[in-house]
């Protein structure tokens, strides 16, 4: 079959890559423990005692450059030029990347491989981001996490977020193994990381889900975007600030993300969907599963043929051939839609079967999950000892 598949960036930096960098940095890791399990530590950090991983939600390199001005700490670049940037990886969406981030390894091999996924074994499609406690089976999460491993290591693992997030099944599964402070708002959250790294040796991650949020609904274009954007760079500047000497900060985000104007928000052919039995994924990144018997290969080239050079459309073989999902487990195979469809551009692609003849179809505004730029390349800010 022709084909328009790109591949995966191979040998770069990217989330999975971060923790384990932190260990080494903080002495709880070495070359040897890192080719024992699997793990690459691409980025270069200097020793520290404590560390601080900031994660914010939905902040690409190209918005936070575009508004420099609003975002001076976190586009500052203080001689030693650590100001830099991050490959996120695939699908570009919360549930994977955060999962890609907590156990340094691929969608592929921790099996969480977009917003939503197709259950195998009971045939339906699950919530991966807000379903694991409802949805999604107990044995989904194939990777222990690497604050299971930096407790063994000596260190004390701690998740900073909002409270609601506390006790919830992702929490438990894509945070387990670190202890959990709830802190409702940036500030609390850097006054919390700043108290867990006063003594002892720490490795804290601190979320901040506030900019996605606002982007999803008003877009990353919009003043409320600005506005937190800038109330965010003042608090990381605090916490840069009051940070003991000897804790190192580091930056970054889980993707990025693209305003989707009102025109670029398909609705997929439903000729296209006869045989599609689960629609997963996000509508940047649409995972596509296909009755039995269905001809893969065709529906593919019909895609291909009905949105061209609106969308990147792999077979689900394809697809891993490529490198789209990193190395791919064997149990994690059937995941994976047979038809995958991502945007290219600024495009979205909607199933709107379900809606009635008057009915308005509700869309969000900030879009990610494809492998554009705007949604792949995040920031890496390094600070504290990190940067010293």
């Amino acid at each position: 079959m022709g084909t328009s598949v790109p591949t995966a960036p191979d040998g770069v930096a990217n989330l999975a890559d971060v923790f384990p960098s932190c260990l080494v940095a903080l002495g709880a890791a070495d070359a040897p423990w890192l080719r024992d399990n699997g793990l690459e530590a691409r980025i270069a950090l200097r020793p520290a005692r404590s560390a601080i991983v900031v994660l914010v939600d939905g902040l690409g390199s190209g918005p936070l450059a575009a508004r420099a001005g609003h975002a001076r700490w976190l586009t500052a670049a203080k001689g030693t030029g650590t100001a830099k940037k991050l490959r996120s990886g695939f699908p570009t969406t919360t549930a994977a990347a955060l999962s890609t981030l907590t156990t340094g390894r691929s969608p592929g091999t921790h099996g969480v491989v977009g917003y939503s996924g197709w259950n195998p074994d009971t045939r339906a499609v699950m919530n991966l981001l807000g379903g694991w406690d409802t949805e999604v089976p107990a044995d989904w999460f194939l990777a222990d996490t690497l604050f299971t491993r930096a407790a063994s290591l000596g260190l004390d693992p701690v998740v900073v977020g909002p409270d609601r997030y506390r006790t919830s099944g992702m929490t438990a599964n894509v945070l387990g193994g670190a202890r959990y402070v709830s802190a409702d708002t940036i500030p609390q959250r850097v006054d919390a990381a700043l108290a867990e790294t006063a003594a002892g040796r720490s490795l804290v991650y601190l979320y901040v889900p506030e900019l996605d949020s606002i982007g999803h609904k008003h877009g990353w274009q919009s003043d409320r975007w600005t506005a937190a954007l800038e109330l965010l760079d003042g608090e990381l500047a605090r916490l840069d600030a009051s940070a003991a000497a000897d804790v190192g900060v580091l930056v970054t985000a889980d993707h990025g993300v693209l305003d989707v104007p009102d025109h670029a928000n398909i609705a997929i052919d439903p000729l296209l969907l006869t045989d599609v039995v689960g629609v997963a994924g996000d509508p940047r990144c649409r995972q596509l599963t296909v009755a039995p018997g269905t001809d893969v290969r065709g529906l593919v080239g019909a895609f291909r043929a009905r949105y061209g050079k609106k969308a990147f459309v792999a077979s689900r073989d394809e697809a891993i051939e490529a490198g789209w999902f990193g190395a791919v487990d064997a149990r994690v195979v059937p995941r994976i839609g047979d038809v995958i469809v991502v945007a290219r551009g600024s495009w979205a692609f909607n199933d709107d079967r379900a809606l009635g003849d008057d009915e308005v179809p509700k869309r969000m505004i900030g879009q990610h999950g494809a492998m554009t730029d705007e949604e792949t390349i995040v920031p890496l800010r390094l600070a504290g000892a990190f940067a010293h």
